[in-house]
């Protein structure tokens, strides 16, 4: 075997080992392309480019182990690099464990390094993590950094940083430095004078179906008027499927030109065939080269990426700024005193040497918080560096060219802070105490919060919590609340999670793993695994809200989401909400009687893919993955729950009779399942997934073709099968085809489990049984209508059926009593086992319905992440949100009450991008001269009677009610009758809610939310806050 050979035995065998199951919503965010960034080990490309080799045997080194760089290094060893090589030999302080969370008051006077390895090691088992060791004292060398692909310097002074990236940008090695001061934080990225960055955005490439292209030589291409392309200028295509011009299928990708929504020039075409019909066109990710400064370069002419645009002119301070820093820390051997006027003084004066303009009230806060150390900031700035790093590695996603300055200075409390009051008092608090003083380290110790969620952003929630001291005081508590257990996917970004805590409750969890990291908060933290929802408002009650100061959200969901809105709103507490989707973050902050809610505001609604193409015209693999979904659901969840049904609900078949509008259908498969087709042996569910294939991939599409032939034309003469309509071919059986036998194997197993049989996955059992089956001959039925558009009438399958016809099948069914006890197992859909055959199933099913229609088939966990409906998450996104939340709770704790005080934020690691904002106002909305938002509310307390209700609307507010409801009750209107007004009108609301509702009041229940419907004197609806009756 040659050494090639050899190399490519080893690449596969490293591809095959990596774990999935860890990195699965990682690889959602990096593609299986980034395979060669998890853990570095696939040399994939090593005869190709000595640049592609460097890349997939990255080893990086992190030098600097307090906060920051442990940040980093943490974000970095989840990702999954090849190695992690740590370098701080500096003794820890009990400062240092303000946030550096790997460190414990027992590790005080051990190296930095020494005592993080630990910790950080058992992060991810697929990554070494080394320690270089080193004395006191001793900066980093240049013989050592030698060794690395990818260095990171935390907290270096400049004069070592120019150093070690003049070496650095000479020989190929990747750069980047970073420090944190205060609510301060910089970076610096020197990728070298080349660095060539393969897919900028890391979005999906674009595609489209496209109707024409002229010959011309600006060939003008027109796309399908259903979508519009989304390209931009300077995209670069290619084409496939397109009939006549065949020259551009599989071209090399030509630069395009918008020139509408639907349309775009490729360039020169009048040398190509003539277009007949079809094509799809597809975005190609082009190459971009970057050529990076070096840092001695960089420094007297930055590029400065700018974090906030209300900022503009701020970061060219901070550049002199900084630098002033490290000079002023050089000649003293100290950073500046907090809040010390004199030391900010020369700071001012250093700094107006290197840049005369520069806004001295930002550089005397850097100069007064220069000695803090704040773990919001360093999530933030940790969670953009580890992503910078990743980036230099795997050469997906733009690198940040080349200079970060980031600030929150609006998270100082109002009244700011005496230069006493910010001393240190040897406490793990000092760096929080240099920026915030004593007084506010109060307030943060006695703040009480509940945490909804703690999943990949509650854990880091939590860890910055801890390191905050949040809650640590006499009066602080935690609430932290998380029905889920812990999954092998969720170790690679909840990093409190160790694979120890597999199948345990994260709530738990989480709350003895921070409060291992700050004992202050041992019996601060309450964890419970009642969901948020109103099943459970008998704990999250009116009680439990006077008990809290806030409310921060780290779900999953909407509907949970706009839950909690709604209680924040009713019992007026500021919530604190965020999310992730891969390398796009967003937070948002709402304040009663300030801000807007949650639910003010939502993204539009997914598009929905018309139901027709789904079942009949597919022409992307989306289309057939949903459909294959639906297919999951219709073999092996419905009939089982259905044949339950019959079996253990005396009147379901009654039921199913008179409101169905499919009883022959339901029927029909009821006695499939139970009686005609019952398997008694693994042997049948083959022979039964053998007979579903023929129905499914050869019979139906025989009959649709029959309805609708290939040479079939619409009313103006066009060709029926064009444009999105592909003409789909049956498929023939072949059990050497492995993705036909997936399909047996998937759907024996599956249908076995049902019947609780046991199944089996030896390939060569299948194929000979398969093989075997006689396969009934299908002719397809005349007079079979088609729905081929949505507006269309949806084909009945059966309907109602002839009851003469219903009623012999109802005899073939055994009476229930006879089958006492006995059920069937309906399939749970689970997408992260990867032995239950369930992604096995939907994947072969989706492939072969795209063979059927001639469409690109999708692996397996392409097909997972569509299914399973997976939101790609990595940590560094996590981190850094994390963070920006964490600055906006500073200000919720400082009681801050004007809108500009607070941001939102939106970020996008992958280009890069920051963008905040001022949250919007609540709206205003008015009754008569009233004026009231979302947070106002009419309160009655002493439960009143329903007239002394309306008494009050019309005496206090001049407005007449006309109906009054609770929930679903309608308790009164003006048309009810004079009857039912006078029995219900001296009814106590208590009362009047149970006599209509038939329900009694659960005990927790202390008030009722009313809505009403009102009117002025003119007789015009007017709306109103709503209403709170206290009962």
């Amino acid at each position: 075997m040659t050494d090639a050979s050899n190399l490519a035995a080893k690449m596969d065998v490293d591809e095959a080992a990596i774990d999935e199951g860890l990195y699965s919503r990682q690889l959602y965010v990096l593609g299986h392309e980034g395979k060669a960034l998890i853990f570095f080990m696939i040399i994939l490309c090593l005869i190709f480019s000595i640049a592609m080799k460097k890349m997939a045997t990255s080893n990086v080194l992190v030098v600097g182990l307090q906060g920051l760089g442990a940040e980093i290094a943490k974000n970095i060893c989840l990702a999954g690099v090849k190695s992690v090589t740590l370098y701080d030999p500096e003794p820890v302080t009990v400062q240092d464990l303000g946030t550096q969370f790997f460190l414990r008051q027992e590790d005080i006077g051990q190296s930095r390094a020494e005592a993080t390895l630990p910790r950080l090691a058992e992060l991810n088992a697929y990554v070494p993590v080394r320690n270089l060791e080193g004395k006191s004292g001793e900066e980093i060398t240049l013989d050592i950094v030698q060794a690395f692909q990818a260095v990171v310097l935390c907290g270096v002074s400049y004069a070592k940083q120019l150093e070690i990236n003049d070496w650095t940008h000479q020989n190929g090695v990747f750069f980047v430095s970073a420090e944190t001061r205060g609510l301060f934080g910089s970076v610096f990225n020197d990728f070298g004078p080349k660095f060539t960055c393969v897919d900028p955005t890391g979005e999906q490439p674009l595609s489209g179906m496209i109707v024409s292209v002229e010959k011309d030589k600006e060939g003008l291409v027109t796309c399908l008027d259903e979508t519009r392309h989304g390209l931009e200028d300077g995209d670069f295509v290619t084409f496939s499927e397109v009939q006549g011009m065949e020259e551009l299928n599989g071209c090399k990708p030509r630069k395009i030109s918008v020139k509408g929504p639907y349309t775009f020039t490729i360039g020169d075409t009048s040398d190509l065939g003539e277009y007949i019909r079809g094509g799809i066109f597809t975005q190609v990710k082009m190459p971009k080269i970057i050529e990076f400064k070096s840092l001695r370069e960089s420094i007297q002419s930055p590029e400065l990426f700018i974090t906030d645009f209300a900022k503009f002119e701020r970061p060219s301070s901070l550049h002199a700024g900084f630098q002033a820093l490290s000079e002023f820390r050089a000649q003293y051997k100290r950073l500046p005193r907090p809040r010390n006027a004199e030391d900010a003084t020369q700071i001012v004066a250093l700094a107006k040497k290197l840049d005369a303009e520069i806004d001295e009230k930002v550089i005397t806060e850097l100069s007064y918080q220069a000695s803090g150390d704040l773990s919001p900031i360093v999530a933030v700035i940790g969670g953009f560096v580890a992503q910078e790093v990743l980036k230099a590695c795997s050469a997906k996603f733009h690198p940040t060219v080349q200079h970060l300055y980031f600030d929150s200075l609006e998270s100082l409390p109002s009244v700011l802070p005496t230069e006493q009051d910010c001393q240190p008092v040897e406490s793990r608090y000092d760096g929080q105490i240099a920026v915030f003083g004593k007084a506010f380290q109060d307030k943060i110790a006695n703040h009480r919060q509940f945490l909804v969620g703690s999943g990949a952003i509650g854990c880091e929630m939590l860890k910055n919590w801890s390191m905050l001291g949040l809650a640590s005081g006499p009066q602080g508590i935690i609430h932290v609340t998380d029905l889920d257990t812990i999954e092998k996917s969720n170790l690679n970004r909840q990093f409190l999670f160790r694979p120890k805590d597999l199948g345990k409750f994260k709530a738990e969890v989480a709350a003895v793993a921070v409060a291992e990291m700050n004992p202050d908060l041992k019996g601060k933290i309450v964890s419970k695994q009642e969901p948020v929802g109103q099943a459970t408002e008998n704990v999250y009650d009116e009680e439990f809200f006077a008990g809290i100061d806030g409310v921060t959200n780290a779900l999953d969901n909407v509907a949970a989401r706009l839950y909690m809105d709604q209680r924040c709103i009713l019992y007026e507490k500021p919530l604190l909400e965020s999310g992730t989707l891969g390398t796009k973050g967003n937070t948002q902050v709402i304040i009663p009687h300030l801000t807007e809610s949650y639910a003010s505001s939502q993204d539009p609604p997914e598009k929905q893919t018309p139901s027709c193409t789904v079942k009949n015209f597919p022409n992307a693999i989306q289309h057939t993955i949903e459909w294959s979904r639906q297919e999951f659901t219709n073999m092996f969840v419905r009939p089982a729950e259905s044949v339950n049904q019959y079996l253990s609900e005396p009147n379901f078949l009654e039921t199913t009779l008179k409101y169905s509008g499919q009883q022959k259908e339901q029927i029909e498969q009821i006695v499939s399942y139970l009686v005609t087709n019952k398997p008694l042996t693994f042997e049948e569910c083959i022979v039964w997934a053998r007979l579903q294939f023929e129905e499914k991939y050869n019979n139906a599409i025989r009959q649709l073709l029959y309805s609708l032939p290939k040479d079939a034309v619409t009313s103006t003469g066009q060709p029926f099968w064009s444009g999105p309509k592909r003409a789909p071919d049956p498929l023939v059986f072949n059990s050497n085809d492995p993705v036909h036998l997936q399909f047996i194997i998937a759907g024996a197993n599956l249908h076995a489990f049902n019947y609780g049989l046991r199944g089996e996955t030896d390939p060569a059992i299948f194929r000979k049984l398969a093989d075997s089956v006689i396969v009934p001959e299908f002719t397809p039925r005349s007079g079979v209508s088609v729905q081929i558009n949505d507006n269309d009438p949806v084909a009945q399958s059966g309907g109602g059926g002839d009851p003469d016809d219903v009623l012999e099948l109802t005899k073939k069914l055994p009476s229930p009593s006879s089958l006492a006890g006995y059920r069937l197992s309906p399939v749970e859909f689970e997408k992260d086992d990867d032995t239950n055959h369930h992604i096995d199933f939907i994947t072969a099913a989706s492939n072969l319905r795209a063979m059927n229609y001639n469409i690109p088939i999708a692996d397996r966990h392409t097909t997972k992440q569509i299914a399973g409906k997976i939101i790609p998450a990595i940590a560094t996104t996590t981190a850094l949100v994390t963070g920006l939340v964490c600055l906006e709770l500073y200000k919720i704790i400082d009681g801050k009450n004007k809108l500009e005080d607070y941001k939102n934020g939106f970020v996008n690691l992958a280009l890069p991008f920051f963008g905040f904002s001022e949250p919007i106002a609540s709206q205003k909305n008015k009754y008569g001269e009233t004026e009231w938002t979302l947070w106002d509310r009419f309160e009655f307390k002493n439960d009143p009677t329903l007239k002394e209700f309306i008494s009050w609307f019309r005496t206090t507010h001049n407005l007449d009610v006309g109906m009054v409801s609770q929930g679903v009750s309608m308790l009164w209107s003006s048309f009810i009758g004079k009857k039912k007004s006078d029995e219900r009108l001296p009814m106590k609301f208590s009362k009047l809610v149970e006599h209509v509702s038939k329900k009694a009041i659960p005990p927790h229940t202390k008030h009722l939310l009313v809505e009403v419907m009102v009117s002025d004197e003119e007789g015009e609806d007017v709306e109103v806050p709503f209403i709170v009756v206290k009962i």
